[in-house]
């Protein structure tokens, strides 16, 4: 246990899962099993009619198949009830030719000598057949009928025996009892291997023979309903053990842990920590091997129902490295400790990790910077109405409407410097992130310019550029506050531009 607690650390915990130990959970009602836990089948057959007869045609399986009392009971009538009937005919023949009478006689020729009446001729009889042949009794020249019936006996007496016999010695060599000493963990555990979710329990061997080409299969059993309504009750489903990857070929020398996992394919795809507890299946493990003394075949059976599936479980290590060998602790088979497992089934798992990931929510200071900037760099930062020229001062208005003619007289013979709108003046003056006086300065400059190109813009173009309202400013803190802007457009202008706008 040092061993262990150095290897999993001081907290883990070891759940004992002997059944001849208590436990603080509530006991289950225990529920009727298809295979018990020693490997019998609890399946009866009943209501064969006429097909009783099938068993006696196979008399000789059906002989091997009987439990040893009844074979012990047949064994021992078949030899008494033969040797009486033979036995019987040897009196009748000893009868019918009169040898009763002369059974002292020495001058009388019998067909049997010294057979007188009947325990002569049982005697008679079981010298002959087991060829002991005391010499006192013996059958003569003179009856031809005792030299038939003798061949008769020697024949079915062989036959007699290699039928007893030989059912005697198949029922004795039979490895049923080589399967006892295969053992099964008791329980069976969920946790995480290599990453995955498997259903993972424990076969060890106990003796140091071999099982040869050893292989192990499980099948799952489960009441189901089809599609169409149909009801299929123990309906069985496969479980995969790693038939494709070659890992149910075992090499049985140590205690093995058999894995399944549990992915799409598996019919526990949708089980969980919490649907388990309202399952209602049964696990049958079924280990076959050849026994290495003996040549024969041999079956080990075992099951698990849902209430001896442990979720979050994982099983003690059983091996130890001993001077110059490997022991195997046996106390330790049936033992188990909790381990983390995310208690969810693999297709919520699965549906989980194929949701995006959400983005990264933004804090009220970065929106109110980024909305800031959005307002100071955008083209159409400027509030407008649905007529543009109105909010321009009429001096201006009229440098632009005259503009706009010349342009249409000279559009395409005169290459156009950069054009600009309106929406411009935002980001010419704003970009430049400078103070409130400089900004003045710039749409001033701004202004004039734009008066006294003549190729720059028409008021075609002007009306083409409409302006967009400025989004409400988002509270925070701001590196280059905007102008609060008033009921009119012209409050917005320097003030050099509203004395000129006010002249006019």
């Amino acid at each position: 246990m040092s061993t262990i607690r150095r290897k999993f650390g001081e907290d883990y915990q070891v759940v004992y899962t002997n059944r001849a130990m208590s436990f603080s959970a509530p006991a289950k009602r225990k529920r009727q099993r298809f295979v018990e836990k020693n490997g019998r089948c609890n399946v009866q057959h009943g209501n064969l009619g006429g097909e009783t007869s099938r068993y006696i045609s196979d008399l000789f399986t059906t002989l091997v198949d009987l439990k040893w009392r009844w074979n012990l009971l047949i064994f021992l009538l078949t030899y008494t009830v033969a040797w009486l009937i033979m036995a019987s005919m040897w009196w009748i023949i000893a009868y019918i030719r009169g040898d009763l009478g002369h059974g002292h006689d020495e001058s009388y020729t019998p067909c049997v000598a010294n057979v007188y009446n009947f325990p002569s001729a049982f005697l008679f009889f079981i010298e002959t057949e087991a060829t002991i042949g005391y010499g006192y009794r013996y059958i003569t020249e003179k009856c031809p009928e005792g030299i038939i019936l003798f061949l008769f006996q020697s024949l079915l007496g062989s036959i007699v025996d290699a039928f007893l016999i030989g059912c005697m010695f198949i029922k004795m060599s039979q490895p049923k009892k080589r399967a006892e000493t295969l053992m099964f963990s008791q329980d069976a555990v969920i946790s995480q291997r290599d990453g995955k979710l498997c259903l993972m329990f424990r076969v060890g061997n106990l003796r140091n023979s071999h099982m040869v080409s050893a292989q192990i299969r499980c099948k799952l059993i489960k009441s189901r309903q089809t599609p169409e309504g149909e009801f299929l009750p123990l309906d069985q489903r496969e479980l995969d053990v790693g038939f494709g990857t070659g890992a149910d070929q075992l090499f049985l020398v140590s205690p093995l842990t058999i894995c399944h996992e549990i992915n799409s394919n598996s019919p526990f795809f949708d089980l969980s920590q919490r649907s388990l507890m309202n399952e209602q299946f049964e696990i049958v493990v079924i280990l076959e091997g050849i026994v290495e003394t003996t040549g024969m075949t041999c079956q080990a059976r075992t099951s698990y129902t849902e209430d001896e599936v442990l979720w979050g479980h994982r099983f003690l290590p059983v091996m130890s490295l001993e001077e110059g060998f490997f022991r195997v602790d046996y106390s330790q088979f049936h033992n188990t400790f909790e381990v983390p497992t995310p208690p969810y089934s693999v297709k919520e798992q699965d549906e989980k990790s194929s949701l995006p990931s959400p983005g990264p929510v933004l804090s009220p200071t970065l929106l109110d910077d980024h909305s800031r900037r959005e307002r100071i760099f955008s083209l159409d930062g400027v509030p407008h109405t649905d007529e543009p020229m109105s909010r321009l001062p009429s001096k201006f208005q009229r440098m632009s409407s005259k503009n706009g003619k010349e342009v249409l007289k000279t559009g395409s013979t005169q290459a156009p410097e950069k054009a600009s709108s309106t929406g411009d003046l935002p980001l010419r003056v704003l970009g430049s992130l400078v103070g409130q006086a400089d900004v003045e300065n710039h749409l001033q400059l701004k202004l004039l310019k734009l008066g006294s190109e003549t190729h720059t813009q028409s008021a075609g173009e002007l009306q083409h550029h409409r302006l967009v309202p400025i989004p409400a400013l988002v509270p925070g803190p701001s590196l280059n506050p905007l102008p609060a802007s008033s009921a009119r457009p012209e409050d917005n202008l320097p003030l050099k531009l509203r004395r000129m706008n006010a002249d006019h």
